[in-house]
């Protein structure tokens, strides 16, 4: 059974710093390209980040750049996205994502950040 499954949300002070998790089961992660999404009340769901399989390259949305970074483990199956600076218009549900080659995708749960003072 595959299961992605995001901690580490909550609410934080605008300039506060968070670090989501997503512990992956259920397939094979190290093949996996993984990415954190994001989605806030009333906007489309938008990518935040992304990782391939080895750890390199990454990406990164605009708006995030120089505020957050993602990182993997593939020993522990475990994804990472450090999230530094925080602001009011990074609140949202964050979401972890596994894409095989276009073929396979799966998505967490969601987790809740909220940024606010």
């Amino acid at each position: 059974q595959v299961q992605l499954v995001e901690s580490g949300g909550g609410l934080v002070q605008p300039g506060g710093s968070l670090r989501l998790s997503c512990a992956a089961s259920g397939f094979v992660f190290s093949s996996y390209v993984m990415s954190w999404y994001r989605q806030a009340p009333g906007k489309e769901r938008e990518l935040v980040a992304g990782i391939t399989s080895a750890g390199s390259p990454t990406n990164y949305a605009d708006s995030v750049k120089g505020r957050f970074s993602i990182s993997r483990d593939n020993a522990k199956n475990t994804v990472y996205l450090q999230m530094n600076n925080l602001k009011p218009e990074d609140t949202a549900v964050y979401y972890c994502h596994a894409d095989w080659n276009g073929r396979v995708a799966y998505w967490g749960q969601g987790t809740q950040v909220t940024v606010s003072s």
